[in-house]
């Protein structure tokens, strides 16, 4: 079923976006400072025209939320994956492997943020026979402006239109299959690229090696699984293809400086994001 909400939330209605629907992604976009928010147990706080990029596996609790801006919609509604092309987001805004992508409207962006919004609100109410289409027009609009900024606001301007087609590549099918593929060679092999290609590209924007990426996706899902569910370690280590537990408490160590027992019970950490 088709799904689009467009909304204004603050601290005791956000119960609106933790309802349940098949496959969201979110924006939510604040028009105030200082909200506070856990994602995947972490604290962090946003101020004014900043915006999430948000799936549904995403773990959200709210400390302080001022008016936000909540834009959700379903992959029946605008599927990202088919309509790549146009938007070119996939990999980038959503399913971009551990973490979740933030960008920052300027002032000269703004205005067009702020028509774009209006838009929506004005078409949500005009229950017509386009009413469909152009809703599907104003959100690849917001997509694809939104991807633009992030671009821009990021190294990843630096490379080229056909390496960052690989990057974003690699982020969809590290949140694919980190599960099972741990190893650059086994997303490679995927890519049909070079373990060096791949390396060189990631070199270009980030200090960080491919390899990081995708311990750090798998160190995100341990982490939820310890702090959303009731699984014991052993089972999250069959999980996510560890051979035993100790291997997975190795791992999860060497990335952490915790065991998953400690994290388990550990108090939450906190990031002011600006």
């Amino acid at each position: 079923m088709e799904y689009l909400q467009i909304d204004e939330i603050h601290t005791g209605v956000e119960y609106v976006l933790l309802e349940k629907m098949e496959e969201p992604l979110t924006f939510l976009w604040f028009t105030e400072d200082r909200n506070e928010i856990i994602i995947d147990n972490q604290f962090h706080t946003f101020d004014k025209n900043i915006v999430l990029c948000l799936t549904e596996f995403h773990k959200l609790k709210f400390e302080s939320l001022h008016n936000t801006r909540l834009l959700r919609f379903n992959r029946a509604f605008y599927c990202i994956l088919e309509n790549d092309a146009e938007v070119g987001c996939n990999g980038l805004l959503f399913f971009g492997t551990a973490g979740f992508p933030n960008f920052e409207i300027s002032k000269e962006q703004l205005i067009y943020f702020e028509t774009l919004w209006k838009m929506f609100q004005l078409e949500i109410e005009n229950n017509d026979s386009l009413q469909l289409e152009i809703l599907q027009s104003l959100l690849k609009r917001f997509i694809k402006s939104s991807t633009n900024i992030l671009k821009n606001q990021t190294e990843l301007i630096l490379v080229e239109k056909h390496e960052l087609d690989i990057i974003r590549e690699f982020n969809i099918l590290v949140d694919f299959h980190f599960r099972t593929k741990y190893t650059l060679p086994d997303y490679a092999a995927l890519m049909h690229k070079s373990s060096k290609t791949i390396s060189n590209i990631f070199s270009k924007f980030s200090s960080k090696t491919p390899l990081q990426y995708i311990n750090e996706r798998r160190l995100l899902e341990a982490k939820r699984l310890l702090k959303y569910t009731p699984k014991t370690i052993k089972e999250i280590a069959i999980e996510l293809d560890f051979n035993d537990v100790q291997s997975f408490s190795r791992f999860f160590k060497n990335q952490l400086n915790l065991s998953p027992t400690e994290y388990k019970t550990s108090d939450l950490g906190r990031i002011d994001n600006k």
